[in-house]
């Protein structure tokens, strides 16, 4: 009963921020409870895109708030908008600045805080975050370091895995 209840109010949240503009792609998974933050009409989410739970979104500097009270700096407010391509994976608590543009195929570890451009085809993580590898090189290690599931599996998940690492 409390997942359903968790559910719908995630869902009522991201229909929120989708009400004030945020664009979200065809075929994407948003899990969990993403922040879209205080301005989610300058966030463009690609087709295809899982956005895992903690994801911040922050698309403004709120420290210019320690100057603003000075006339000379009551001008100064910065606002970015963030940009993120198509088939991408956003790992759980990322913090995305403003002004960022993540490329298309691109994997962003858990925990990062990404505060500059990524390019697409690349694994970034890290705070900040940075590329580690391609998405070719991920993609290999990903294959080496694969759990293997028999063709004929018919078990449930949890009682495989649980038998494939504790024997």
């Amino acid at each position: 009963m409390l997942g359903v209840l968790k559910r719908y109010i995630n869902n009522l949240l991201l229909n929120k921020a989708i009400r004030n503009g945020l664009q979200l792609g065809s075929n994407c998974r948003i899990l969990g409870k993403p922040n879209f933050g205080s301005e989610p009409y300058l966030i463009k989410i690609g087709d295809r895109c899982t956005i895992t739970s903690g994801v911040k979104f922050v698309t403004h500097d709120g420290g210019t708030w320690v100057f603003r009270d000075n006339p000379q700096y009551k001008h100064i407010k910065k606002y970015g908008k963030i940009d993120i391509g198509n088939n991408c994976f956003i790992g759980i608590d990322t913090i995305i600045m403003p002004g960022v543009k993540i490329g298309e195929n691109t994997v962003v570890g858990a925990g990062s805080i990404v505060t500059k451009d990524i390019p697409g085809n690349s694994v970034a993580v890290g705070s900040p975050a940075r590329v580690i590898m391609t998405l070719e090189e991920y993609i290999e290690r990903s294959e080496k370091n694969r759990t293997i599931f028999p063709e004929n599996f018919n078990e449930s998940k949890k009682e495989y895995l649980t038998k494939y690492f504790w024997g």
